[in-house]
């Protein structure tokens, strides 16, 4: 007998994304501090947002799939704690090998955020998948925007140490809240966990929505992240000569991303994902058009911001709910391979920023990135044809049967 989730659960599923996606982030502008009590370069305390990146990919494809064989309430609580334990070996960290290797753990196991979005759509009523993908993606959104700012406040007031013990309170909290009101049924499954990561590279082969989900996903998150960074060090130098608080206050411009996501969801709900993500990378389209033009112009520089994070953000929780959709039971498998390659095809666009804007400048960095959301575009219009709603995949498919 399938049981689904509440309403509650998912908003608990949000809330547990959220808070733990923003330790991935919340350090960052503590590093100068931490760097300076652990007495070693800014440099090497440096490394860790890339320890937690690696961490958070690796646990997207060894752990992801663990969500197809085990209770939610089980691998949740106990992806929360050792995120807890993660977080408490860092704020103890005597030097900064142990740092660093605690931020390869938080990574790991802060890759808990997919799951959640994984196992709201697993456990949705018929015909709410979508809306309860798109409720844990604004969840984690909103961990992702305000972490920074959490965590700056946080070392301000408390210091770096005791701002991580605050994060790992959150987490364990999480986990006691995931141990008593998340599903306690084991999803059925046919295959061992070895089993498991050896079919992960086979379902690219299996399922071509999964293929075009993967491209058109990686187009968007290439561009996503090209404009960002190579948008901070625009601002850090002449004219602008901006300091990193007020870099920083751009990315809440982003906040109408999580306005619009709850409308995406009910969107996927009723209608093919595959045109909610076309006129999604269409508003990304236009704000980034509206970047290249009005980078020395604040109102329109927000402006553009705010339509390129709705449009990404709710591009990608359409796109989750559609792999989603492919097969629910092994929704665990599919969510791991999809982000995996997402966030490697992201990782590209972090590291060409500095040198296509030395290269290009900043209008031939836009342009780049525009070349890239329009092909997303042009994929996710062509990939149309193909795709119907979520609604009707849940149906066909069987959503949620488990034991």
């Amino acid at each position: 007998m399938t049981h689904h989730l509440p309403r509650s659960g998912t908003l608990l599923l949000a809330f547990i994304a959220g808070t733990a996606i923003a330790n991935n982030y919340a350090v960052q502008p503590a590093l100068t501090a931490v760097a300076a009590d652990l007495g070693v370069p800014l440099s090497v305390i440096g490394l860790a947002p890339t320890a937690a990146l690696a961490g958070c990919m690796t646990g997207f494809a060894l752990l992801l799939p663990l969500a197809d064989r085990l209770a939610p309430n089980r691998l949740v609580a106990a992806q929360l704690t050792a995120l807890a334990a993660a977080l408490a070996l860092a704020a103890a960290a005597p030097g900064a090998a142990v740092f660093l290797a605690a931020y390869l753990l938080i990574g790991a196991a802060a890759g808990v955020a997919a799951q959640a979005g994984g196992i709201a759509g697993r456990y949705a009523p018929p015909g709410r998948r979508g809306t309860g993908v798109a409720t844990v993606a604004a969840g984690m959104s909103a961990g992702i925007l305000l972490s920074r700012l959490a965590g700056g406040a946080l070392t301000d007031s408390l210091g770096w140490r005791r701002m991580l013990l605050v994060f790992a309170a959150l987490a364990l909290l999480g986990a006691l809240a995931a141990a008593t009101r998340l599903p306690r049924q084991r999803p059925h499954s046919d295959h061992g966990y070895r089993a498991a990561l050896t079919a992960l590279p086979p379902l690219l082969r299996e399922f071509p929505d999964l293929r075009r989900a993967v491209v058109i996903g990686g187009l968007w998150y290439f561009a996503f992240n090209l404009l960002w960074v190579a948008l901070a060090l625009t601002l850090a130098e002449p004219p602008h000569s901006l300091d990193p608080t007020a870099i920083g206050l751009y990315s809440l411009a982003g906040l109408l991303g999580l306005a619009v996501l709850p409308l995406t969801g009910r969107l996927t709900d009723r209608h093919a994902p595959a045109a909610v993500i076309t006129y999604c990378t269409l508003a990304a389209v236009a704000g980034t058009a509206l970047l290249a033009i009005g980078v020395n112009t604040p109102p329109l520089l927000v402006l553009g911001l705010a339509l390129l994070d709705a449009g990404c953000f709710a591009a990608q929780a359409a796109n989750m709910g559609r792999v989603i959709a492919l097969d629910p039971r092994r929704s665990g498998s599919l969510t791991s391979v999809y982000l995996v390659l997402y966030f490697m095809t992201g990782a590209v666009g972090t590291a060409l920023a500095a040198p296509l804007l030395n290269l290009l400048g900043w209008q031939g960095t836009t342009l780049t990135a525009l070349v890239a959301l329009l092909l997303a575009t042009v994929l996710g219009r062509l990939a149309s044809g193909t795709s119907v709603p979520v609604r009707q995949r849940s149906v066909r498919s069987g959503c949620g049967q488990g034991r």
